[in-house]
């Protein structure tokens, strides 16, 4: 199993993170955690302030009662049912002592005044000595403290460890309920991302596909058509490139159509010119005038002749006419073809083939699109023009470079359209549809062709699937 490199995924996270979708998810996923702490703090917030009332409420109850008891019985009444409160457990975790003014305790159930807690009227929170199953364990108590006259005091308190726990619990119910919610929140955020990155990518694909040649894809749509935004959008888009493709059919019907009709009186017309120049003197002027029109014929025969390759190749009727061949072998042959012609124009043809490069394709076509290459390279390559042909990582690769002035990189796609010439004076022969037949083989074939610099002069590098 092929493993990522450290950089390889640096890069795939940068990417994932500039998307819209990842800033949506993340967007998503702040305010649902946002909204999930608030709602956690306020259930908290509002279970601890329960327990707080009602151990207040119950406080506030005691304290009435006892002040009730004092002002009917007196002190000794006082001590009386504080006693009698204090005899056995309860069970409600209520705490009463009453001492003398130094401090000794006359009746309750907490042994002696609570060591560190100063004398002072009013709220008291303090921790107490408590018996639980024959251990001894500080418990935290939340009370009152009143002054009786002539220097008595009364301690009202309450055990709050139970309350402590509760709270605890709930802290802890809370923080795995909020733990579990902020990780649903993080799973619905990457699905949610992940759905909307998917149908961004179909879109960016067929985008990438249509730029590529292929104008009969659309944008796929849900099975069931939801209606929504996407929907909406692949539907226009698909219209648009339902029209685009009509239009372009149909300035491609006509130019096909008009390389079609002409060629044929072309021909006849070059036939009756060679005829005529059969019975022309050997010399003057009408004799370099048909053979003027003669090359002008050729000229534009071959014109029509690419318009109808191309055609050919884009429009797929020659797909499954497609078989195995050898690269190398389409390569040398050119090679072999087009060594006269570096010879007469004293450019140094250099032939490095790998042995072996199966790929599926036309022959015919292959062959033209590599004869092209060499024409162009020829014509504009300089001292030395170089053809190879290797196989890498499952992909055949054949390569022209040049040594020529190159093409500058901002002109290097609009080379590929029809009639195009960088050339101002267009003083050179040709016709501009060289490339143009170049890319759309290299299309017929789901291969890609391209441009590229040889420091100095041109590189154009043909790519293929190679078989086995």
């Amino acid at each position: 199993m092929p493993t990522l490199s450290p950089r390889l995924v640096l890069a795939q996270l940068g990417r994932l993170v500039r998307t819209h979708a990842f800033r949506l998810a993340s967007l998503y996923f702040g305010v649902f955690a946002a909204s999930v702490l608030g709602v956690l703090l306020f259930v908290y917030w509002m279970s601890a302030d329960f327990v707080e009332r009602q151990t207040q409420a119950t406080l506030d109850a005691e304290i009435a009662g006892l002040a009730e008891q004092y002002a009917q019985r007196g002190l000794s009444g006082l001590v009386q049912i504080v006693a009698a409160r204090s005899a056995g457990d309860r069970g409600d975790g209520m705490l009463y002592l009453v001492t003398n003014s130094d401090g000794h305790p006359l009746a309750g159930n907490i042994t002696g005044w609570p060591a560190g807690t100063p004398v002072a009227p009013g709220a008291i929170a303090f921790n107490f000595a408590a018996k639980v199953k024959g251990e001894t364990q500080m418990r935290p108590a939340q009370g009152a403290l009143i002054l009786v006259p002539d220097g008595y005091r009364l301690l009202i308190a309450r055990d709050i460890s139970d309350a402590a726990l509760f709270r605890e619990r709930i802290k802890l119910t809370l923080l795995w309920s909020g733990l579990v919610a902020l990780v649903l929140g993080l799973i619905g955020g990457a699905v949610m991302g992940r759905n909307l990155l998917r149908r961004v990518e179909q879109v960016n694909r067929t985008a990438e596909r249509v730029m590529r040649g292929n104008l009969s894809d659309r944008v796929p749509r849900k099975a069931r058509g939801t209606s929504d935004e996407f929907d909406q959008l692949a539907a226009n888009l698909n219209n648009m490139l339902d029209q685009i493709e009509r239009l372009m059919g149909g300035m491609r019907e006509v130019s096909d159509n008009i390389a079609h009709d002409l060629r044929t009186p072309l021909a006849r017309l070059r036939a009756r010119l060679e005829l005529s120049l059969i019975d022309a003197p050997e010399v003057g002027a009408a004799t370099d005038a048909i053979r003027a029109a003669i090359d002008e014929a050729d000229r534009l025969l071959a014109t029509f002749n690419a318009l109808l390759n191309i055609a050919e190749a884009e429009s797929g009727a020659r797909r499954n006419e497609a078989e195995p061949l050898d690269l190398a072998q389409t390569a040398r042959a050119a090679a072999e073809l087009y060594e006269p012609v570096a010879e007469e124009k004293g450019c140094a043809l250099t032939l490095d083939v790998e042995p072996g490069i199966m790929i599926r394709g036309d022959r015919h076509l292959l062959s033209q699109a590599v004869a092209n290459l060499l024409d162009n390279a020829l014509k504009y390559g300089g001292g030395g023009v170089t053809l190879s042909a290797h196989q890498h990582d499952g992909r055949a690769a054949l390569e022209v470079s040049d040594s020529g002035p190159g093409i500058p990189e901002d002109e290097r796609e609009a080379v590929f359209d029809r009639f195009v010439r960088l050339e101002p004076s267009r003083s050179t022969p040709g016709n501009g549809l060289g490339l143009s037949l170049v890319r759309a083989v290299a299309q017929l074939h789901d291969g890609t062709v391209a441009l590229g610099d040889n420091g100095p002069g041109l590189k154009v590098r043909l790519e293929f699937a190679a078989l086995g």
